[in-house]
């Protein structure tokens, strides 16, 4: 080896060693903001469809084993849909995404709101239109490609109530037909999935579908696209239109056709 090639490689390892950390390419982070929980608590209260079976958690075993230890385990029973929960395509859509199936971009990332509470909240069979979406992007600009839609009515300031929240406390199948409360249109539905591309959707009342559908045309629109649910959410009057980051993480359940959901969204620290 020459002198001359000696001295380029004590130079070039001198150099390397020199160099700041700081000009180091770092991975991207959470940028700095605010969490805020879309979820309501499971528990005795927690509202499901007429027809479903409520939640229900048993204690096996709380207190201080003989071993001189405090130990608690449970078990909990409950219907796929009720709660803050997902609705997977393949709930009114053969063929489509189950639980297990759903891709975890349709799951996480950028959200919107669309504020429909103050039409909403005087009409408990409101149904979110065409028009409101257009309404907002006017404001707003257009919706994201790929963004996650949470529509907010306004509704679940009346949590657990179900005679204010869904219209009836009653049960069984003949109490369906007594449910109000606000939902997406279908023909918003078809136009956010033929005129926008979006990635999932959400709102604060128990269906996607208003209380009164038959038919539930918005579920079905929506899921033949793969388009996944969020219903029953929580605090979205605490969330603003935009700047915001959404994780929507239910139980992962093989074939399922909806799960509990625990939800969370990032809002960005305005710089």
């Amino acid at each position: 080896m020459t002198k001359r090639l000696c001295f380029f490689i004590a130079l070039f390892c001198c150099l390397a060693s020199c160099m700041p950390y700081a000009e180091e390419k770092q991975p991207p982070r959470f940028p700095k903001g605010t969490w805020i929980d879309l979820s309501h608590v499971f528990d005795e209260t927690t509202i499901y469809w007429p027809t479903a079976d409520g939640f229900r958690l048993d204690t096996v075993f709380e207190g201080t084993t003989d071993s001189g230890f405090y130990y608690s385990a449970y078990n909990y029973c409950a219907a796929e849909h009720g709660g803050t929960h997902l609705d997977a395509p393949v709930h009114f859509a053969e063929g489509k995404q189950a639980m297990h199936e759903i891709p975890l971009e349709h799951l996480i990332g950028d959200a919107v709101v669309v504020d429909v509470s103050e039409n909403a909240l005087k009409n408990p069979d409101f149904q979110v239109t065409v028009a409101d979406f257009e309404a907002w992007e006017k404001q707003h600009g257009r919706l994201p490609e790929g963004a996650i839609v949470l529509l907010r009515t306004g509704y679940s300031r009346y949590w657990p109530d179900r005679i204010r929240y869904m219209g009836t406390d009653e049960r069984g199948p003949a109490a369906v037909a007594k449910l109000h409360f606000p939902g997406l249109h279908p023909d918003a539905a078809r136009w956010l999935t033929t005129e926008r591309r979006i990635h999932a959707i959400g709102l604060d009342t128990p269906s996607i579908d208003y209380g009164q559908s038959t038919l539930f045309e918005s579920h079905q629109i929506l899921f033949q696209q793969n388009i996944p649910a969020f219903e029953n959410l929580a605090n979205l009057d605490k969330l603003p239109p935009t700047g915001l980051w959404v994780a929507a993480l239910p139980m992962k359940i093989k074939h399922g056709s909806g799960g509990p959901l625990r939800i969370v969204a990032l809002v960005a620290d305005v710089k």
